[in-house]
Formats: C-alpha cells, sequence, structure tokens
C-alpha cells in the first residue's frame, strides 16, 4: 500500500520549485506536514483544502517516514 500511496507525491521543476507535491498540485507535502505536526486534525486540512483527498495527506506521512529511514543525516538548524 506505501508504494501506491507514493505515487501521489510528485516532483516537476515548474511546479513548486521542484519541491515535493501532492499529485502535481500546488499543494507542497512539507506544508501539509507542518499543518499536521500544528495539530490540525486530516478532517480540519481537508476542509480547509477540498481538492485533496486523505490518501494525500497519508501519502504525505509516508513519504517524510521514508526519508527518516535514509542511512545519512543531517543537522537541522535553526
Amino acid at each position: 500500500m506505501s508504494q501506491n500511496l507514493l505515487n501521489r507525491i510528485t516532483r516537476k521543476p515548474d511546479i513548486c520549485h521542484g519541491k515535493p507535491t501532492i499529485r502535481g498540485l500546488r499543494y507542497p507535502v512539507d506544508t501539509m506536514l507542518d499543518l499536521l505536526a500544528s495539530d490540525m486534525s486530516i478532517d480540519e486540512i481537508l476542509a480547509d483544502y477540498p481538492d485533496l483527498e486523505r490518501e494525500d495527506l497519508l501519502a504525505c506521512l509516508e513519504y517524510a517516514a521514508q526519508l527518516s529511514r535514509t542511512k545519512k543525516s543531517q543537522k537541522i538548524v535553526r
């Protein structure tokens, strides 16, 4: 199932400067992850972004999970 979800994440140079987005729409994955991290529920996000589907947000979470499994990490500077 995770590969099917990951198919919803796309990267195109002409959309959002090549950042990962949902289904080629102008919804960056990092924005959706920020909303989820800010304690917005999936239902609240879907109400604010009617073009999105539940599976799109699950795809963002799966994408983040895959990135966290990388072998090389980098310190995040704030």
